[in-house]
This record gives structure tokens, C-alpha cells and sequence, in this order.
């Protein structure tokens, strides 16, 4: 793909997470419903709704033939085109909810199944992350870098939970623990995309995650690796946007990170009597 080609679908990027930005911020504070997606904990607002529409309505404007992966519409557009748009209209919605300030609209675009461009706007810290393979990662349109910390006791981490956490083994207690004992800090901000836009810039050194959808990470897999970091599976395999788990780090803490998720036992799901 041409620098030039990815230089459009990259604006156009942007200006579809700006677009739904600015519908996410008319609303915050103001909702009177929020629904539950079947899953406990896991919401839905009326400001999601409107702002992937808002954020539709720019990419199917110029690219009426491309697929796009939307969070609450789901798939549509041309199924044979190389193209697929994964959108998150909020992420961070139970966030948005307790008008808790820690949310944000991601827009990415896979190229045969590869994340090559990524936008993310946190519009109420007014950042804007963007990205593109070969282009460089910038942070409200100046270049960023992943940190320098190079040991892992030295890092501070982000991770966040699935939904079903309490009902499946596979649910990150245990990693956290650990992980809180033996770096400087393990937070949780309850957005996967900010997560991934902190390693980007240098404010977190690690990030790992499961449970997780293609629309929570295909752009910030993208504004990680062009600030120069390391996006892959928990082992240090390619990374899957279908598997559902990430890590992603500064490259210097990666491999010491990988090891220490791939040693830790799981905890027992603990069931009220």
C-alpha cells in the first residue's frame, strides 16, 4: 500500500473518530437509559448509538464498497473487499455512564486481515492519536514514542476484565496480582483503545488484556507499533484480533511481560452459594 493511499484512509480516519467524538460529548452527562447487552456490566447508551452513526455516515460516505466491523451494527458493506473498518463508537461505555472521564472513540482499518491505520479521540482530555503503517504514531498531530523502561520491576502496566470474568477461569485475577507485586503498579482504566494510545505515547510501558473484541484494539495495534512498540499474543506469537487477547508493550519489557503471563496459574471461579 502507498504512503499516499494510506495518508487518505487515515484522514478520513479521523475524521470519522471526530465525528463521533463530538456526538459522545453532546451527550455526556445527559443520558437518562442505559441498556445491558445480555451480559452483566456490559452496557449500552443511546450516545453509543448515535455517535457510531455519526462515525458510519463519514466512512460510507467515501468508501460506500469497504466492509466495516461496527460494535453495535455489526458487519456490513462488501464482504470480497480487502478493506474492513472495526469501529468502536465508545469504548469505555460504563465508563461514559458514571460520567467516569476515561472513554473514547476508536476507528481502524484492516488491509487483508492486517491493522495499518488507527485513530483514536479522547475528547475530553482533547487527544487525539493517530497512526499508519509506515507513517509514525503522533499525538495531536506531533510524533510519539513508547517509553524507555527496560525492566520489568521498573514498568508500570494497564490491563483491564471481561465481562464474564465471574463466571470463567479465564478471567485476569490472577495476573493482575502478580503483576501488581512485582512493577511498580498495575492500573485500569476500562478502555482498551486509551490503554493502547498510553503505551503508544510513553505514559504506560505494558498492556495486556482478554475477552477483547477486533473493534477495542485494531487501531491501537496500529499507534503501538508505528511509536515503536511490540503488539502480540500472551506467548510472543503474532497477535490474533480474533483470539481475543493482547500484549503490548515498549519492546523492551516484552519478552520478560510474555514470560510472566504465560507462568502464572489462573484463579478458581468462586460461584455465590
Amino acid at each position: 500500500m502507498k504512503p499516499s493511499s494510506l495518508q487518505v484512509f487515515l484522514d478520513i480516519a479521523t475524521e470519522a473518530a471526530l465525528a463521533g467524538g463530538e456526538v459522545l460529548q453532546a451527550y455526556w452527562g445527559k443520558l437518562e437509559g442505559v441498556e445491558e447487552k445480555g451480559r452483566p456490566g456490559d452496557l449500552l447508551t443511546v450516545a453509543d448509538k448515535a455517535a457510531e452513526v455519526a462515525v458510519l455516515d463519514v466512512l460510507q460516505r467515501h468508501f460506500p464498497n469497504h466492509q466495516i466491523l461496527a460494535e453495535e451494527s455489526g458487519h456490513q458493506g462488501e464482504q470480497q473487499s480487502p478493506y474492513l473498518w472495526a469501529i468502536d463508537p465508545l469504548d469505555g461505555t460504563t465508563n461514559y455512564a458514571h460520567q467516569y472521564p476515561f472513554w473514547a472513540t476508536s476507528v481502524g482499518l484492516l488491509i487483508e486481515g492486517v491493522p495499518q491505520v488507527g485513530v483514536i479521540f479522547d475528547p475530553l482530555h482533547n487527544d487525539l492519536f493517530r497512526a499508519a503503517t509506515g507513517l509514525g504514531a503522533t499525538r495531536n498531530r506531533r510524533p510519539i514514542q513508547v517509553s524507555q523502561t527496560a525492566d520489568l520491576s521498573k514498568s508500570l502496566l494497564v490491563t483491564g476484565f471481561a465481562y464474564d470474568r465471574q463466571e470463567t477461569p479465564d478471567n485476569n485475577y490472577a495476573e493482575f496480582c502478580h503483576l501488581t507485586h512485582i512493577t511498580q503498579g498495575v492500573r485500569r482504566s476500562g478502555s482498551a483503545s486509551i490503554d493502547l494510545a498510553s503505551v503508544a505515547c510513553g505514559r504506560l510501558d505494558g498492556y495486556w488484556e482478554r475477552g477483547l473484541s477486533p473493534w477495542d484494539i485494531a487501531a491501537g495495534i496500529v499507534i503501538v507499533q508505528e511509536a515503536g512498540g511490540k503488539v502480540t499474543a500472551y506467548d510472543g506469537s503474532p497477535q490474533e484480533l480474533d483470539s481475543g487477547r493482547i500484549l503490548a508493550t515498549n519492546g523492551r519489557i516484552h519478552e520478560a511481560l510474555s514470560q510472566q503471563l504465560l507462568e502464572v496459574q489462573p484463579l478458581p471461579v468462586i460461584t455465590g452459594g
